[in-house]
């Protein structure tokens, strides 16, 4: 039966290659929500996937300093919320803040999304903002996480048969118990699985609202942090560096397929609040109760500049309040 197993796998696998009409709707954003971009052999249902989540995510909870401020964790989840709305994903999100200097964010799989409080302070507009987040959503809709773990246990089933053929199959148990756990602690993705991530992430980021230019921003951040203060930088960037080959590729990605609007989510005045709110509380000081949003008016010092008549058409960018 386990040689049938591996055989029904490797089938399974071969059988997941993707199709022209599956690339054709990833490229193009108006399908987000009606397509399958989880496109891997997965052994996890939906369901199990959640439950994976749930126990994983109470175990960051019990090892981690969850920032302890309502309002604060109010408006991170609402910009998550909407973007998950605006996402391929099929689970519910839950997102939540931790207190600690790292740029960074991080996906469990099942819907639950980290946040460090660094990320927010690095993050000065919204849009930056966004585009961190929404490359972790993107991580949970592909199913990054689960993927992975299929293809370590297909590795762990397939392993064993030398062993089985030498000598039965005392321990096999015990090994396959040990290996359960193991991708799922893993930190890094693949590159494959970062540049999907980048890919969908700026499609989440139009469909919600926002500039995508954004994600790019935030990416020239991190990658300058990285060479100037390496050690602000999360531990998995030095895996898969923010690099100018990524930021550029992911600039070119939002000229092919995303259309122009003539205005976008760049900042608002409660994301200010918000921000000011943390950099308050993280100083010890009493934060401003005056986070009422006010009106700002767009300015042509908003308007990128363009030399050339076949250049992406001149975006309005416009900060938009309540």
């Amino acid at each position: 039966m386990k040689f049938l197993s591996v055989a029904a796998l490797a089938l399974a696998l071969a059988s997941t290659a993707p199709a022209a009409d599956q690339k054709k709707a990833k490229d193009d954003p108006s399908k987000i929500g009606d397509r399958n971009v989880g496109n891997c052999l997965n052994l996890y249902s939906i369901d199990k996937e959640m439950a994976l989540g749930r126990q994983l995510s109470a175990e960051v909870m019990k090892q981690s300093k969850i920032l302890d401020d309502p309002i604060t964790s109010e408006y991170v989840n609402r910009i998550g919320q909407n973007l998950a709305r605006n996402s391929d994903a099929k689970v519910p999100f839950v997102f939540r803040i931790i207190e600690g200097d790292e740029a960074n964010a991080f996906a469990l799989p099942g819907g639950y999304v980290f946040v460090y409080t660094g990320l927010i302070k690095v993050a000065s507009e919204e849009d930056e903002f966004a585009g961190a987040l929404a490359h972790e959503i993107a991580h949970v809709a592909a199913r990054h996480m689960t993927c992975q773990a299929t293809k370590g246990e297909i590795a762990g089933v397939a392993s064993i048969i030398p062993g089985v053929l030498l000598g039965g199959w005392a321990g096999v148990g015990a090994r396959q118990a040990a290996r359960a756990a193991l991708p799922m602690a893993s930190s890094s993705f693949s590159r494959h699985d970062e540049t999907e991530a980048d890919y969908l992430g700026v499609q989440y980021m139009y469909a919600a609202g926002y500039d995508p230019t954004g994600a790019v921003s935030i990416f020239e951040k991190l990658e300058s942090m990285q060479k100037t203060r390496p050690g602000a930088v999360a531990r998995v960037l030095a895996t898969h560096p923010m690099d100018a080959d990524r930021i550029d590729r992911t600039e070119k990605e939002i000229q092919r397929i995303l259309p122009s609007k003539p205005e976008y989510v760049v900042t608002t005045s409660e994301y200010r609040a918000m921000r000011d709110r943390l950099l308050a509380l993280e100083n010890g000081r009493k934060p401003s109760t005056s986070n009422r949003p006010h009106l700002i008016r767009s300015g042509d010092d908003k308007l990128p500049d363009t030399d050339s008549d076949t250049a992406r058409p001149t975006i309005k960018r416009k900060d938009i309040v309540d």
